[in-house]
């Protein structure tokens, strides 16, 4: 495996594991699912909880659950395109 397999070489900050980390367990766990979530009930732990929303992991992590890969530009204005999908959290 490659190291840009993992994340990828082009990625929205403010930070690399907090928000590109994110987006990547938001979209893996989306492919698990099979389908577009409807409703998430979000709970971040440790340095997540701490920086949420201060490094846009709150964001990331909803994004990633609409489909968004880490290099995706529409990551910040994730909230707004949940809303739209009708996808709540």
């Amino acid at each position: 495996m490659h190291i840009f397999d993992v994340l990828g070489p082009v990625m929205i900050g403010p930070s690399s594991s907090h928000t590109a980390g994110a987006v990547k367990i938001g979209y893996v766990t989306r492919k698990l699912l099979g389908e577009a979530p409807v409703q998430a009930n979000i709970l971040l732990h440790g340095s997540f909880a701490d920086t949420g929303s201060g490094h846009g992991t709150d964001r990331a992590v909803i994004a990633g659950l609409l489909g968004c890969k880490p290099d995706d530009p529409q990551i910040p204005s994730s909230f707004e395109a949940a809303k739209k999908a009708g996808f709540s959290f």
